[in-house]
């Protein structure tokens, strides 16, 4: 006899014996078997938080337990392939049922029918442990997939297949346990969402992610393996950042996630990606990008799995030995279905309604990034870049300030830069990296007075700052020659380089070379301006301030040879 629906509340379902069932497992709701998880059992009920919209299940209808958790499908083909949050192709789910997807729809996350050509790399006898790569398959132009031995999983392999094309269902290898077990090996494995896939160690993240983007490279630079958030209001350009640093970040694979953005921003996203050229490669972006796409308008449980979806197969890539770099816009979305749930369980609820166990949640998802050597001994890492939107761009409600705690960049989109075309909105004052000084060695190599004149650009933009209280009560007639001196300077280190265009085919991306370089000539040239005794005027024309603002639309990341030898002025 099976467990009958007993409570529906909107996502949440309630059934009877609810010792058919275990914490975490995946079920199938009502007549149609809509897709669910538990997420709380008592000695009455399970209760179950259903994927789809329960819109027409009935009381009384059957739940049946399945056995497994909620799994992904990890292997050749999820470059280039657009998701829901729970692993659903929308592509193939468009074919069945059109533009919206019908109730109880399914399909294969990966394509059955598709031929892999598979280059094994191992010999039958060889004994191999988690995570030992059997062969390659050359996925798309710019990622060689690596197959690999699951998790969990060591012995002698005893069957290998010769190099050839496979389906994903062909048993490729076979491997035999310690214990005599025998396990058929396939193109693909699974993998729980919700638990992280192991590792062998560790490791700190010392190398930076160069995204192009001055404002984030120089002054708050992140780590290959590290966690940033990007709080901003509506309309400070979030997602616009992040389309940035997914195309021009020297990442090896990207994985996109938009949790519960509003539709049409999603469709600009899904239909820009696949027609853009990685500059990189030369080949289309989509090559090396898996996209995970949950609207406003799908159900909201789903919203909450699509962030554990997306890092793990973050982390399947990472175990490859590549470098991912995820973005989720946005967490504050994914805490609002979180709200939610938690409300239809009638948890008691904690700051603005959100459940007590919000914080938790938010660390288990930032602390899965990270630089890491690989069970089969390659290095590979998940650097996480997770949007938040606080509502009416408010900073001090508690998914900015939990999201805060957890992560070591922190990118402040600011209304007022937005608002003035300046972009990206980063306020260069309210936002920090602790990355800095770790990654100053690195960038110490291309000017070795990167870390003094970074620390000088910050204190200039500071001393700049604590003068607009003076100029906006007594103008500019109210500062002294000196003072004069440092608000020119942080104009020409806002607009000659904070500022920067994507409109401008030399400017666009700046390569850490030219970032080093232009901040060597920039901060040398203020330092002879605020030397000078001339006049504030008088220096700005004699030091060619205003010229050396259009330099990095002059001259491109391939000519930055040319930057310290820039003549302008005298």
């Amino acid at each position: 006899m099976s467990a009958k629906i007993t409570r529906i509340s909107g996502p949440v379902v309630a059934c009877d014996r609810s010792e058919l069932f275990a914490m975490g497992e995946r079920v199938a709701v009502g007549k149609i078997s809509l897709v669910g998880e538990v997420i709380r059992i008592t000695t009455e009920f399970a209760f179950i938080q259903v994927y789809e919209d329960t819109m027409e299940l009935k009381i009384g209808e059957p739940v049946a337990a399945t056995g497994s958790s909620i799994m992904v499908e990890l292997g050749p083909g999820l470059l280039t392939t657009i998701y829901d949050g729970i692993q659903r192709p929308l592509i193939t789910l468009q074919q069945q049922s059109g533009d919206f997807i019908a109730r109880g729809a399914a399909a294969d996350a990966l394509n059955r029918e598709r031929i892999w050509q598979f280059i094994p790399s191992q010999c039958v006898g060889a004994s191999l442990s988690a995570g030992s790569i059997l062969g390659t398959v050359q996925e798309t132009a710019a990622i060689n997939h690596k197959i690999l031995v699951p998790p969990l999983l060591s012995g002698r392999l005893i069957y290998l297949v010769e190099e050839g094309g496979y389906q994903l269902s062909d048993v490729i290898a076979k491997l035999k346990t310690d214990k005599g077990e025998e396990h058929n090996l396939y193109l693909y494995q699974r993998w729980p969402v919700r638990t992280k896939r192991p590792v062998g160690k560790r490791l700190t993240p010392d190398l930076p992610l160069v995204t192009g983007q001055r404002i984030i490279d120089t002054l708050f630079p992140i780590a290959k393996g590290g966690t940033a958030a990007m709080p901003g209001g509506f309309g400070t350009g979030k997602t616009v950042t992040q389309h940035n640093l997914a195309k021009w970040c020297d990442a090896d694979v990207i994985v996109y996630i938009g949790c519960g953005e509003r539709g049409n921003e999603m469709t600009g996203v899904l239909t820009d990606f696949p027609n853009l050229i990685d500059p990189a490669t030369g080949c289309r972006l989509i090559e090396r990008t898996v996209m995970i796409a949950n609207t406003s308008n799908m159900p909201v449980a789903a919203r909450e799995a699509s962030i554990y979806t997306g890092i793990t197969v973050a982390e399947y890539f990472r175990d490859q030995g590549l470098d991912v770099a995820l973005m989720a816009d946005s967490t504050s979305r994914w805490a609002e279905a979180l709200r939610e749930i938690s409300g239809r369980l009638e948890e008691m609820p904690a700051e603005d309604g959100f459940p007590a166990y919000l914080p938790t949640r938010t660390a288990e998802f930032y602390e899965r990034s990270g630089k890491v050597q690989t069970l089969s001994g390659e290095v590979g890492s998940v650097t996480s870049i997770g949007a938040v939107s606080p509502p009416g761009g408010d900073f001090s409600e508690p998914v900015t300030l939990h999201t805060q705690r957890f992560v070591k960049a922190f990118w402040v989109l600011d209304k007022m830069l937005a608002n003035a075309r300046f972009f990206p909105a980063i306020h260069p004052l309210d936002s920090y990296s602790e990355y800095a000084a770790e990654l100053g060695q690195w960038w110490s190599k291309l000017s070795p007075q990167w870390q003094q004149d970074r620390d000088q650009l910050l204190r200039l933009l500071m001393e700049a700052d604590k003068l607009q209280g003076i100029i906006r009560i007594m103008g500019e007639e109210g500062l002294s020659d000196h003072q004069r001196k440092i608000v020119m300077a942080e104009r020409i280190i806002k607009e000659g380089f904070l500022q920067q265009s994507a409109f401008s085919p030399k400017d666009r991306y700046a390569s850490p070379e030219k970032q080093a370089l232009m901040l060597q000539l920039i901060m040398r040239r203020l330092n002879q301006m605020l030397d000078d005794p001339s006049p504030a005027a008088e220096a700005v024309k004699k030091f060619a301030l205003i010229e050396l603002i259009r330099l990095k639309d002059d001259l491109g990341s391939d000519e930055s040879d040319k930057i310290l030898s820039w003549q302008g002025g005298s």
